[in-house]
């Protein structure tokens, strides 16, 4: 009897893997249920933009500094922002929170959303002129089951960075968002900060200290239905506990991260083993994206010296063991404000504190996009509604912040002693 379990959880595991690996293989090819290609879209275009998305800072000199006056080429960020059933007036306020031309955004809601609720998202993402112009964000019509805490987290979220990398183009750090999160600084603060970052970089929280996490993620063995199904339903725990592994240490960290094109482009297309063998670990994993690209990055020669522990989040978590964020309010701000941190979460739907937030931090007026040095609009008025050069970024004061946070983080005690240990 344990014999034919044992069998019969082996076959689970490995027809687990095999979707994960059918999901990613079809997205990259363009074909089959989970394509990207211009259907599995409602805001058509086979491609985010056609735009020269060098926006000129290359065409003078290869350093790319022909229109930044000497300063280092800016960087550009690819978001993904997922949201769940009712999610989709959080998307919208975040998308325009965050918005700046020379970044790429993915929209997701999932698949306890409805098709109306998608549609209504693509409607507004279509109807934003200055989006239409540089073309750069998208819905994903398509959505992905995504169960609470099981590997369809990572399986979505690795959908959603096949499809950045073979639609999108000239972007360096991709950074995950969810509808309860929101930035504590304008998109000229980090654009300003990174480029004068190596591109190498990634930032993600990790530790091998993996205390009660052993026995209550690393050791049960769960199946997701909802890498087979369509409707949601919770996780299947398997009787058997697994043993902790031999041919990888485990790092488990914070599901937030802002990662390299290079390095997920390694998570993706997989050159050596490794991301294949931590995929199929991950599949009957509690909470996988824990510990996915933490355990990936630590374990290989490449990617182990390039990690920076800290996921760039002012999150406040509940009493031990600390499983989960609180939700943050106005008593938070003036430590949040102060974090230098350009993310926070998580945030109640229109709690009062994103309202201060938008006008002290952002100077962002309501239902309007944050204003960066390519707003040339008038005072008064959307100042966004005229673009200029997304070359011309304005760091305020709050830059200074998040300068202060990352010398901290790349000091000597603090960078090299602190990567994957």
């Amino acid at each position: 009897m344990k014999r034919a379990h044992a069998q019969w959880l082996m076959i689970l595991t490995a027809t687990s893997l095999l979707f994960l690996i059918v999901l990613l293989t079809v997205t990259l090819t363009g074909h089959g249920k989970y394509s990207s290609g211009a259907s599995d879209f409602y805001y058509e275009q086979r491609q985010f933009t056609t735009l020269d998305r060098n926006f000129g800072d290359t065409a003078e000199n290869n350093d790319g500094d022909s229109n930044r006056l000497g300063l280092p080429k800016l960087p550009g960020f690819a978001y993904l922002i997922s949201g769940s059933k009712g999610d989709g007036p959080q998307l919208r306020r975040l998308l325009q929170a965050l918005y700046h031309p020379r970044n790429y955004y993915l929209l997701h809601l999932d698949l306890e959303a409805s098709d109306a609720e998608r549609l209504e998202l693509a409607k507004f993402v279509k109807s934003e002129a200055v989006i239409r112009e540089f073309r750069n964000a998208m819905v994903i019509g398509k959505a992905d089951l995504v169960t609470a805490k099981g590997p369809t987290m990572i399986a979505s979220t690795l959908h959603a960075i096949a499809i950045l990398l073979k639609r999108a183009k000239d972007w360096d750090w991709f950074i995950n968002l969810s509808a309860s999160d929101y930035p504590l600084m304008s998109q000229d603060e980090l654009l300003h900060i990174f480029s004068f970052l190596p591109r190498e970089l990634n930032f993600l929280e990790h530790t091998s200290n993996i205390g009660w996490k052993e026995n209550q993620r690393a050791r049960p063995i769960i199946v997701d239905p909802g890498l087979y199904h369509s409707k949601k339903s919770g996780v299947f725990w398997a009787k058997e506990r697994r043993s902790m592994p031999a041919s990888f240490k485990l790092f488990m960290g914070s599901t937030w991260v802002v990662l390299t094109k290079s390095f997920l482009e390694f998570c993706v297309l997989g050159w050596d083993n490794l991301p294949r063998t931590l995929l199929m670990y991950y599949t009957n994993f509690l909470s996988s994206p824990e510990g996915y690209f933490h355990t990936l990055a630590c374990n290989h020669k490449d990617y182990q010296n390039t990690t920076v522990n800290h996921n760039l989040h002012y999150i406040r978590w509940d009493s031990p063991p600390k499983a989960n964020p609180i939700n943050l309010t106005l008593e938070h701000y003036n430590d949040m404000a102060q974090s230098g941190a350009p993310f926070a979460g998580s945030f109640a739907r229109d709690d009062p504190v994103l309202d201060i937030i938008d006008k002290e931090l952002l100077k962002r007026p309501r239902g309007q996009f944050t204003p960066g040095g390519w707003c040339l609009g008038k005072l008064g008025k959307d100042l966004c509604l005229a673009c200029g050069n997304p070359n011309a970024v304005k760091p305020s004061v709050v830059s200074k912040r998040l300068e202060k946070l990352v010398v901290k983080l790349l000091d000597s005690k603090n960078f090299r002693p602190k990567q994957c240990k």
